[in-house]
């Protein structure tokens, strides 16, 4: 066959009717999350929570002190995003909250996300502004977001009272919905004396005296972070409960037989992940064990979505990474832990658990 007669493959012209949805989707979706970012701000959900019956747009935006117009377009969109209820009887039109709102989404709720969502509008929603300058550049964004200096990570996250109480608040309500998972991923009730690091608020370790009634839990934290704990979060009277003073990465550790690592090592690179657990290892009584809570990543990247965004947003806020239970085992084994296990909850955080011989 002749060159000028030789095939030439024909250009596919999309059709009329092909449309980008998911695409769509992803473009669109801060939209989604300022909405019930906003709305928590406002103080919608618990507007509606203190009331006996469901409420007109305007006596809402009275509540709240907003605009008519406004609260009427973000109540309109709270329902299509199926967080409220609308109801229309007689022409009138009002809401309530869905069952998940008032679970998750009110303050006073137990099972409240509303901290965890003030400190995402807040203080990572304005990093990811840089999102683009982390991935050229290769780490965090506090400069630019905030005008701190991440030499020290935690003195940027920690940069004020204030934003310290707001982190610790993240740090409590996500405990509040997957802390009971994490540590009964594995039977822990052979370790009595545990210690978690990074402890924070004291959600998980209230989550470990409530599951294993015989232990007892050292939460090992930074001088103002104990200060803050003690003073919102944990009553002097938990006598289950203990507090210990440090740096984890300087100061020596208490000896315990189980080390509570909860999301401690995403922070961090991978060698100063290995520095830390050497120092666990060496603190661990024999046959002792180190408990590492981390959201995990398929052992080929592939996903979870959700986790891949967090490695992002490690890219943009840390030093660090999310890792697969591969690469944690890798970093327990060079620690010297033994007999590495992991455990999907099902939730976004699972469970990896490393032994010190006996």
């Amino acid at each position: 066959m002749a060159d000028s007669e030789k095939m030439v493959p024909t250009k596919v012209l999309p059709t009329a009717d092909v449309y980008p949805k998911r695409i769509m989707e992803y473009i669109e979706g801060f939209l989604i999350s300022k909405t019930l970012f906003t709305s928590c701000e406002l103080g919608v959900f618990d507007v509606l929570l203190g009331s006996e019956r469901s409420l007109s747009a305007e006596e809402i935006s009275q509540a709240v002190g907003a605009s008519l117009d406004g609260t009427e377009r973000l109540l309109a969109a709270c329902t299509g995003m199926q967080i409220l209820n609308r109801h229309q009887v007689d022409g009138k039109v009002s809401y309530s909250n869905t069952e998940q709102a008032r679970l998750f989404l009110t303050r006073s709720s137990p099972l409240s996300l509303y901290q965890s969502i003030h400190y995402h509008s807040k203080t990572i929603y304005l990093c990811w502004h840089y999102l683009t300058d982390a991935v050229r550049e290769g780490r965090n964004q506090y400069e630019k977001a905030f005008g701190v200096s991440s030499g020290d990570l935690f003195e940027a996250i920690y940069r004020s009272d204030v934003e310290m109480v707001k982190f610790m608040q993240l740090m409590h309500s996500i405990w509040n919905i997957c802390g009971k998972d994490v540590v009964t991923a594995f039977d822990l009730s052979p370790f009595k004396v545990i210690c978690d690091l990074g402890g924070c608020s004291g959600a998980l370790a209230k989550h470990c005296t409530s599951a294993y009634p015989e232990c007892t839990v050292t939460i090992f934290d930074l001088p103002k972070v104990v200060h803050m704990s003690k003073k919102h979060f944990i009553k002097e009277d938990d006598q289950r409960i203990s507090f210990h003073e440090g740096d984890f990465f300087k100061d020596s550790l208490p000896e315990a037989e189980l080390y509570i690592l909860a999301r401690i090592l995403h922070d961090w690179t991978d060698e100063r992940c290995v520095e830390l657990l050497q120092r666990i290892y060496k603190a661990c009584k024999p046959g002792g064990a180190v408990l590492v809570v981390e959201a995990l990543l398929n052992k080929d990247g592939s996903g979870p979505l959700t986790t891949q965004l967090y490695s992002l947003n490690m890219l943009v806020q840390t030093e660090g990474r999310e890792r697969t239970d591969v690469q944690y085992a890798a970093l327990l084994t060079a620690a010297g832990f033994t007999n590495i296990r992991h455990c999907l909850t099902g939730k976004i955080y699972d469970a990896v658990l490393g032994h010190k011989k006996a």
